[in-house]
């Protein structure tokens, strides 16, 4: 009945209303291929959107990849184009933003070709042996209790190492300052730096989602003062290191996304609500929510005539990069799995590796002549680098096969899970979801950082043999 009450409105208001309120916008843009392109390109994933939100099993990778698209690379750069106005400059021709969008669109086509073929091939479902191995991935008991240890060991001695609790409630840039005053990064290499951060805050968020995740699925763990307690000391600590003022905004939709789906596993209003009210924020709250990423003598205001407008000067660069991206490759040519190779090595330094490749983004910076080079390079632009349109098309239609498989088993871990389960899948995809913002916006460099210590931390505790205890709870 919720479905069917709001199909008609939202479906209007994605696909129809939302789009025609941007094309009456005032600007000086033009309404050329790219104009229509981009129209086409923001119905379509607002046509899909609608159907995530609005379908009967929650999807929650393939709700949060097209509630990205549709934000980031449909409504924002339709606002873009109507307004005239872009957050980065364009150095490249007309012609490379219309290859762009038109990329973006066959990226989309395939993510969802191979979503389609995920959902034809039926799941084998995975029992335990008589030994009592060969089931599906769970949470060690004992395993698990060391996460909470490490995490509690690797978040104080970040607090320590950056001077106290006190510097993570000021800004995002005395944290950078500190990180950086703190000797962990040496000369032009990072890791040092994104290893203190990443085990500083992953951990934590992982234990605390796993601690949630009992409290939610185990009455006994409910009446249990132990566990109760724990989750206190945990959500105290993640109130630290993982708070929205010394963190990135998408950092912070990771913790705050992945609580959500993991204390509301079976409710179909909180995963609806979460992709609906997630346009509501990315569109009126996003462009404004940096207000502690600067101190206040370095703080940036927004002022706009154009309820629009922050779309089009802040934040929402993703398809002006990738024609920027287009226009690097047409003068450089391919890197052939250079850019990837460097992300999935990220963890070695540039002592080691001195040819090491920079973030997709820098170097498009860097050629474009931008003194800021934090850019984004979203998932498209780092499979366009490396592996051209075909390419591009290709690992696209693998994610969506992907996402479309990992949805249906994480529906399957979570409606079959008894008491106190500690299915890792059932903490993993609501993580994978929230993290998803980051992949898809990119840089992979950065991004790939904490992907790595979280399923460092799920492998250690991960085990598939049948726990007796689990069973008797």
């Amino acid at each position: 009945m919720l479905s069917r009450a709001l199909a008609v409105p939202l479906i209007l208001g994605l696909v129809c209303f939302l789009p025609a309120v941007i094309a009456a916008q005032p600007g000086s843009g033009v309404r050329d291929t790219a104009y229509w392109l981009q129209l086409v390109l923001t119905c379509y994933a607002g046509a899909r959107l609608a159907t995530m939100i609005l379908s009967t099993r929650r999807r929650l990778l393939q709700g949060v990849f097209w509630m990205f698209v549709y934000i980031a690379m449909g409504v924002a750069p339709f606002a873009q184009v109507v307004i005239g106005q872009t957050p980065t400059p364009m150095v490249g021709p007309r012609s490379d933003l219309v290859t762009a969008i038109a990329m973006i669109l066959v990226g989309c086509a395939a993510f969802d070709l191979g979503a389609l073929l995920a959902s034809r091939r039926p799941l084998r479902r995975r029992t335990p042996t008589a030994r009592g191995t060969g089931g599906p991935a769970v949470a060690h008991p004992v395993r698990l209790r060391l996460l909470v240890l490490l995490a509690f060991a690797a978040s104080g001695y970040y607090v320590l190492k950056l001077g106290g609790p006190a510097v993570f409630f000021s800004s995002r840039q005395e944290i950078s300052e500190t990180v950086a005053a703190s000797g962990v990064a040496s000369g032009e290499s990072n890791v040092g730096s994104a290893f203190l951060k990443g085990f500083g805050t992953v951990p934590a968020l992982l234990a605390l989602l796993f601690c949630t995740r009992r409290l939610v699925t185990s009455r006994r763990a409910r009446r249990t003062p132990s566990t109760v307690l724990a989750w206190v000391a945990l959500a105290a600590l993640n109130l630290v290191v993982n708070n929205p003022i010394s963190n990135a905004r998408y950092w912070f939709l990771t913790v705050l996304v992945s609580l959500l789906f993991t204390a509301f596993p079976r409710s179909a209003a909180m995963y609806r609500s979460v992709l609906a009210a997630g346009v509501v924020g990315a569109l009126v709250l996003f462009p404004y929510a940096d207000k502690f990423r600067y101190d206040e003598e370095g703080q940036r205001t927004v002022q706009s005539a154009s309820a629009f407008e922050p779309l089009a000067t802040k934040d929402y660069d993703q398809t002006v990069m990738f024609a920027n991206t287009i226009s690097w490759v047409d003068t450089r040519g391919h890197t052939y799995g250079r850019q990837l190779a460097g992300s999935a090595l990220f963890f070695v330094p540039r002592s080691v590796w001195s040819g090491k490749p920079e973030d997709t983004g820098v170097r498009v910076g860097q050629w474009m002549g931008m003194r800021m080079t934090n850019l984004s390079a979203p998932l498209w632009t780092e499979l366009w680098v490396d592996l051209g349109p075909a390419g591009m098309a290709g690992g696209l239609a693998l994610i969506g096969y992907a996402a479309a498989r990992t949805d249906r088993r994480y529906a399957l871990a979570v409606t079959r899970a008894g008491p106190g389960s500690g299915s890792v899948l059932a903490i993993a995809a609501p993580l994978i979801a929230g993290y998803t913002f980051i992949l898809l916006r990119g840089p992979l460099l950065q991004a790939v950082g904490k992907l790595a210590i979280a399923v460092l931390c799920l492998a250690l505790i991960t085990t598939f043999r049948e726990q007796r205890a689990a069973r008797r709870r």
